[in-house]
């Protein structure tokens, strides 16, 4: 295997309880159409918990080539990430939702610790890509709340539980990083990229998502009531304190914007590349790449490739310094790993 060139995957489309995905018709040039399989999971290392799969591989990209990118990176993690890294640390999803989905919430890294044994969270960034019309979010309660009136409006109409959220009008463009244990719903017609801890850990405790009905695994996680609902911050409300943690302000340095740092979360950081008139920028790695406007190519020594709106790769450590793009009204999106893995 050449660790030397970026590595191109087949579609990785990951079924899902909501519907939605009629958007990636335009951005993947493709045929895509409304179903539940909403979501493109990109340069995917991590397992999809779907109820009832058998496929130990759901949820994992595969390269053009046919393998898996699990195994590839378990069997090179050094020729890929580096000394330090022993796994990717990141999933990159692009999804679209044609309902609203469940409002839910994903653990910290403390309370997968205790509750899943995992190291890893689910801190995730959105960037919104797209939006029919009245496209919003929810994020962050409204008022102060106990845990018991949230319990009962899970057990309520979907008014009573959404009247109790911050509803956020949103538009192309919009940056947001959702910390875990905050409470959140994606809105109907939103086409977004999500950047996220590397897990599928996902609590939502309403009974039905458009016409689906849940069960208690899918709500709790096979924890039980009680310990599912200790996951949500009831402190995070306020529609100020929604919008001064989470909206993100990108930061213009010439052709790059900084959409999340470090300094916002050590989980992973988000740059945006613009490039009009051919110009090139050198590109570090490793990182995810994904291409949300326009088209150029990518070269890395010898290696040469056109890109397109729709296209992502991955880049490993020694594409770094090599890796170069260009483009006409190019935009591309970097997802780097975490600070410290």
């Amino acid at each position: 295997m050449d660790f030397s060139k970026p590595l191109f995957f087949k579609r990785n489309r990951v079924r899902r309880i909501y519907k939605g995905g009629k958007q990636f018709a335009d951005f993947f040039s493709d045929n895509s159409s409304e179903g539940y399989f909403p979501e493109e999971w990109v340069c995917s290392c991590v397992k999809a918990l779907n109820e009832g799969s058998t496929d130990p591989y759901e949820g994992i990209s595969q390269l053009e080539t046919g393998e898996y990118f699990s195994d590839i990176i378990k069997n090179h993690p050094e020729e890929f990430l580096g000394a330090n890294r022993t796994d990717l640390g990141v999933l990159v999803k692009l999804l679209d939702s044609s309902i609203r989905l469940p409002a839910q919430v994903h653990p910290d890294k403390a309370f997968s610790r205790k509750y899943f044994n995992s190291e890893y969270g689910k801190t995730e960034a959105w960037i919104i890509l797209g939006t029919e019309d009245n496209a919003c979010i929810y994020l962050g309660f409204n008022d102060n709340y106990s845990t018991e009136q949230l319990k009962k409006a899970f057990e309520g109409t979907q008014e009573e539980l959404l009247s109790m959220l911050n509803r956020i009008p949103v538009k192309p463009g919009d940056v947001f990083l959702i910390p875990g244990k905050a409470i959140h719903a994606i809105g109907k017609g939103c086409l977004l990229l999500e950047v996220q801890e590397p897990t599928d850990f996902t609590i939502q405790p309403e009974n039905t998502c458009g016409d689906y009905i849940l069960n208690d695994r899918e709500k709790y996680l096979g924890l039980t009531a009680d310990d599912a609902f200790k996951c949500f911050d009831m402190s995070f409300a306020g529609i100020d304190t929604a919008l001064s943690a989470c909206r993100c302000i990108p930061e213009r340095d010439g052709d790059t914007e900084r959409l999340i740092t470090y300094d916002k979360t050590p989980c992973f950081a988000v740059n945006r590349y613009t490039l009009s008139g051919n110009a090139a920028v050198t590109l570090s790695a490793p990182a995810v790449y994904v291409v949300t406007e326009g088209g150029g190519k990518i070269t890395c020594g010898n290696f040469e490739r056109k890109i397109k709106r729709g296209d992502y790769f991955f880049a490993g450590i020694k594409c770094s310094e090599k890796l170069k793009a260009s483009g006409e009204k190019l935009q591309l999106v970097q997802c780097c790993l975490p600070l410290n893995n």
